[in-house]
Formats: structure tokens, sequence, C-alpha cells
């Protein structure tokens, strides 16, 4: 039998056809999408198609993406994997919070496209191929969410992107790619540590900003921020450094929400001992942030997110960011298994 793969449309740049006011906006559906694609008739896939938005990349929301997995969990006893296209706005967001979500053993691979299909040189076909051919395919089991762009399979949790137009824009910093598309196959050469998924209720999705660190800041624009806002983010600079003016405010904040620090960089961890100075990732772990370890500050955001939407106190935040963020062993995962949790 045919390996069965269903294709969720979102909407996003690589549905977007020209409108009559100028500039382009998603109007294909994900039935047009599919049925433009050469050579997967010839890829010998059974593909159901189920458009479920139609928005640009930037408009999806939290409860869309929670929503979309609750599809793609009323599909799984009938599928072999799943495709998702989107916008490539908030891809590397929205694909981490699938994975986050997503506690099934077949893989959910989300794609998309850098140039609208009116330009010469669309990648949209080629990239959705790719990913049906790699969500169809036996070694993405397990692989938990994972990105297909340009050929190159990344992981949910490492996928970043660096380039606003280029199409080579995506790449993993923290580890590098899965693997890749070769010749109509999935070449998968890495692996990656995927814990578990997260118990969340986003019905109401909480309030988590991003602040970012920078040169002379003082506190009131955090402290502005956090008194509305149910967890909060700092990109901070380097290995976790904040200038020494925003110290107090944000040690009074980690009192009563939690927060947790990343690196602006978006590469790299955030230290836990090297720096000693007010401000230092020492000073500011001592005063009660949450390390996001190799977790950049959107990974971050996401993550807290989920674990404030599934009940988690700040003991249980603590353990998922140390797990999700490289800090610590899987084991020590807070929530349920998701082999417990699989048909």
């Amino acid at each position: 039998m045919k390996p069965r793969v269903v294709v969720f449309g979102l909407g996003g740049t690589i549905a977007m056809s020209a409108t009559s006011s100028g500039g382009v906006a998603p109007k294909l559906t994900a039935e047009e999408l599919v049925s433009a694609v050469p050579g997967l008739a010839e890829a010998e896939v059974d593909v159901e198609v189920v458009q479920f938005r139609q928005l640009p990349g930037a408009s999806l929301t939290l409860g869309d993406i929670a929503a979309l997995c609750d599809a793609i969990e009323l599909r799984s006893s009938s599928a072999d994997g799943f495709v998702v296209t989107q916008g490539t706005d908030t891809i590397e967001e929205t694909a981490y919070l699938i994975d986050l979500l997503h506690p099934l053993v077949q893989p959910v691979v989300v794609t998309g496209a850098m140039r609208n299909p009116t330009m010469a040189g669309a990648d949209g076909p080629a990239n959705l191929l790719a990913a049906v051919v790699l969500a169809a395919d036996p070694v993405a089991r397990g692989l938990g969410c994972v990105v297909v762009m340009n050929d190159q399979v990344h992981a949910a949790s490492r996928i970043r992107k660096g380039h606003s137009t280029n199409t080579g824009t995506f790449a993993s910093p923290n580890g590098g790619p899965l693997g890749y598309i070769v010749e109509g196959t999935a070449r998968i050469l890495n692996s990656v540590r995927r814990p578990g998924s997260v118990p969340a209720d986003l019905t109401k999705p909480p309030r988590v900003p991003i602040y970012t660190a920078a040169l002379g800041d003082d506190d009131e624009t955090v402290r502005a921020i956090a008194g509305k806002a149910d967890g909060l983010v700092v990109a901070a600079m380097g290995v976790g450094h904040v200038p020494a003016q925003l110290v107090d405010a944000l040690a009074e904040t980690a009192t009563t929400r939690p927060v947790v620090l990343a690196s602006r960089t978006g590469s790299g961890p955030v230290l836990s001992s090297t720096y000693g100075f007010p401000g230092s990732e020492r000073d500011l772990l001592a005063r009660g942030l949450i390390s996001a370890g190799l977790l950049d500050p959107l990974k971050a955001r996401i993550l807290l997110a989920a674990a404030i939407s599934a009940g988690g106190d700040i003991r249980t935040m603590r353990r998922a960011f140390a797990v999700a963020g490289g800090l610590s062993n899987d084991e020590s995962w807070p929530w349920k298994p998701d082999s417990e949790k699989i048909n």
C-alpha cells in the first residue's frame, strides 16, 4: 500500500497570488498547491489535503497551532505522516510549538516558500514535494516536528530564519541540519533530543513578551512590560548579560512570574557560572531567573507559554527548560513520556 500523508494548508507566501490592489496575499488553496507540484504523482504517496487556515504567517496564533495539532491527532490512525504549509515569517515558532504539543510517532513536516508563485524561481513546489517525500518515509518516524526548506531537514527546536529574502535563509546553528532530501530520498544524518510533549491548554494563551536588552537600557520598559505579562523572556546580551540598571526590575519580576534568560545572539548557550558582575548570568540566575540553555528567545517564549498553559509551577518550568535547553537529561522532563500516549 502507498504511504498516506495529510497536507494541511495554513496560507503563507507559498499560497499567495496577486491582488487587485497590488502586492500578493494568501489566496491559493492547499488543493491547488498540491496539484501544481511537478513529480508528486510519481512519488507513490497517497495525499489527502485539508485547507485549515488561509493567513499570512505573521497572523497565525498559538491557538491556531493548538487547533492544528488537535486536527492532526484526529487523523493519526489513518496517516503515516503530515505536512503543514505556512508562511515562513513564523515557521521557526510554529514548528517548535507543534513539536511540544505533538506526542505521536508520525512526523509533522512544516514547509513554506520564500518566493511566491508569481515570481521566477518560486521555491514552493520543490519544498512541498520534499516535505511530502519526508513525511511518507519511515525514516522520519519519531522525529516529531521538522522543517523542510531548500532540500534541508531541520529540527523544530533548532531552526532559525536568518535572512529576510534569501531562499537559503534557514539554518540550525546549534547542531546543524538533521539531513537532506537527495534525488527524491530522505537522508537523515543527524539526531535531535526530543524529550517529550507538553499537555498545554492554549484555549486562552498566556501573554509572554520578549524583552531584548540593549546598550544603555534602564528599567522602565522592563517594568511596563512585566506588569502585564504572565511570563517574560529576556533576550540578553552574549552569554546572558544585561545592563546593571535592569537587575532589580528583573529580580522583582521573577518573584511573581517566570522570567527566562536567553541569548539574543541566536546561537550558543546561556552560561551559568563564568561571569560574576551585576547583570551577569551568574547574578541573574541567582536572583531567580530560569536559564534557557541553548534555546533562542523565540523558542524559549514558545516553551514558556506552553508550560504556563500546562499549569506548571516554577520548579516544573525549571526542569522543562533544563531538558529542552540541553542542561539536563531527558529523564528530568516533568510531564508524562510520549511513549505512554502513543496508540
